[in-house]
């Protein structure tokens, strides 16, 4: 596997691979392909749910980070691996913010809605497609009944966490005139947003202004301050 060393800005100790400490906002890097319970081969850049989901939980936890922020690049993976990070992203208090940058394809789409703010980059795109099954498949009806149950519950994932409609998203998921050799549907940066899935076209600019923000208001609903806490994305 390529390594990428990351760095703790104030003190330049190394942080787990997939993560990077800087001021008060914790960055995870979501990258290449999400490795489920096998390793992938040598070469091959992965996101790894072992390093991601102990980095999720310690920040919940670390007065010293008040918000995390998702980059996304990634080809997509492991259904199940993706969803256990997405799940524990959607879990946290504290602010979250996701900015897909390249690409956010397939299993990355619940990881990218799984913030409670969302931004994509007006060159990067997002592919649908129906779930892929890898390796031996039995040719019975249980075996479509169980791919049916795991498409299920990307929809539901992904349709609860953003302001896309599930119809349309399944629609999209089995277009036959978009890619050459699949089913599935490219969203540009700006389909995406339109189709609601991201919240809105941005950057880095943006999703930290917005986690600022969530933080400050965050602070005011506290015992200690008047406020009523960060309004929900889904309001």
């Amino acid at each position: 596997m390529e390594e990428i060393p990351l760095v703790r800005a104030e003190t330049g100790k190394r942080e787990e691979e997939g993560t990077r400490l800087a001021g008060s906002v914790l960055t995870l890097n979501v990258i290449g392909l999400i490795e489920g319970h096998y390793a992938s081969p040598d070469g091959q850049k992965v996101t790894r749910y072992e390093e991601l989901l102990p980095a999720l939980a310690d920040a919940e936890q670390n007065e010293r980070i008040s918000g995390v922020l998702l980059l996304l690049n990634t080809v997509g993976g492991d259904v199940e691996a993706g969803l256990a990070i997405a799940e524990a992203v959607a879990s946290m208090e504290k602010p979250t913010a996701s900015l897909v940058l390249g690409g956010g394809h397939s299993i990355g789409i619940p990881l990218a809605v799984s913030a409670k703010r969302s931004f994509i980059v007006p060159s990067a795109t997002m592919t649908l497609h129906p779930v892929r099954y890898s390796g031996l498949v039995i040719g019975a009806e249980q075996t479509y009944k169980t791919l049916a149950k795991m498409q299920d519950r990307i929809l539901d994932f992904t349709v609860t966490h953003s302001h896309a409609d599930r119809e349309t998203l399944k629609r999209l998921m089995v277009a036959t005139d978009e890619l050459a050799s699949d089913l599935g549907t490219v969203l540009s940066g700006e389909e995406a947003v339109s189709v609601g899935l991201i919240d809105r076209v941005g950057g880095l600019k943006e999703a930290l202004s917005a986690l600022r923000l969530m933080a400050e208001r965050r602070g005011e609903c506290r015992p200690d301050g008047p406020g009523t806490g960060p309004p929900s994305k889904r309001s």
